[in-house]
């Protein structure tokens, strides 16, 4: 199935934008981020009967914003990113959707202010003790996940050359192949992989490494996508087309696809899917 991301639409929530997708047609909703708003279940399965929700990371926004990091060395913040992940995972077994993805870890904990810009940090934490951490969390996590009979999907994080520059190394989990087989080889069964190209073609020219090989370590864990396009410098969620890099190397077998491009424009957005559609059943 194919979705459209309501993260690019962020002075509105998530239920207004679903609304407006709705009434022009969209029915495949990925619920990410928005503005704040208190979550009313019965409102959002009242939308059922006109749509489908998949849950993603940052979704339902708190009220208090923090940066969700599940491989945090900070206790509170730690202990709020695995209250998150609970209740995203209770929501999307309530939405009929039981899949709940998010994004790898963090050697440090940038402030909210700092995401997708130049991050200013006093200290990386060490990449062996974050792993742990991480894999510990996932590993509870996916328990709990599967006590709601909920799958769990890890998505490959974005590295730029700006901040690979800025720290001499990379400070996100997961953006490569090697590491992201690894995390995929030591988590449980219900655990597997959201590969976002976009996020793939930043990291792979910023540290260096050929892209089609996250395709080919992955492939047995890889069972959603995040499509958008950038120039390969920054994530910068730009539209795809009938030629963008990646579609050869998508399987066209699964049942979650989303579009994470951030433009408003409705008419835009249904050409992408359009796009998608067409690319998928080729």
């Amino acid at each position: 199935m194919i979705f459209v991301s309501t993260g690019g639409i962020k002075d509105r929530t998530a239920y207004h934008t679903a609304l407006t997708f709705i009434e022009h047609g969209i029915t495949g909703i990925e619920l990410s981020g928005g503005a704040y708003e208190e979550i009313i279940l019965s409102k959002y399965q009242k939308l059922l009967e006109s749509a489908s929700f998949q849950v993603h990371n940052y979704f339902p926004p708190p009220k208090k914003p923090f940066v969700f990091n599940l491989a945090s060395v900070n206790d509170l913040i730690a202990e709020k990113s695995i209250s998150h992940a609970k209740n995203a995972i209770k929501l999307s077994a309530a939405l009929e959707r039981p899949i709940y993805s998010f994004h790898a870890g963090f050697l440090l904990d940038p402030k909210v202010s700092e995401l997708g810009k130049p991050i200013v940090a006093p200290h990386i934490n060490d990449r062996n003790v974050c792993m742990e951490l991480f894999l510990e969390r996932i590993a509870s996590l996916a328990e709990y996940a599967s006590s709601h009979n909920v799958q769990l999907l890890i998505e490959n994080n974005v590295i730029s050359d700006i901040n690979i520059k800025r720290f001499g190394e990379d400070p996100l989990l997961m953006t490569t192949p090697n590491e992201a087989k690894f995390i995929m080889e030591n988590t449980p069964s219900n655990v597997n992989m959201l590969l976002d190209v976009a996020h793939l073609k930043v990291s792979a020219n910023s540290l260096g490494f050929d892209r089609h090989e996250m395709f080919r370590a992955c492939d047995n864990w890889i069972k959603a996508y995040h499509f958008s396009d950038n120039d390969g410098k920054s994530d910068s969620n730009k539209s795809i087309d009938m030629d963008s890099w990646f579609w050869p190397y998508i399987k066209k077998n699964e049942n979650y696809y989303t579009l994470e491009i951030y433009n408003s424009d409705i008419n835009k957005l249904k050409e992408q899917i359009n796009i998608t559609n067409e690319q998928l059943c080729s």
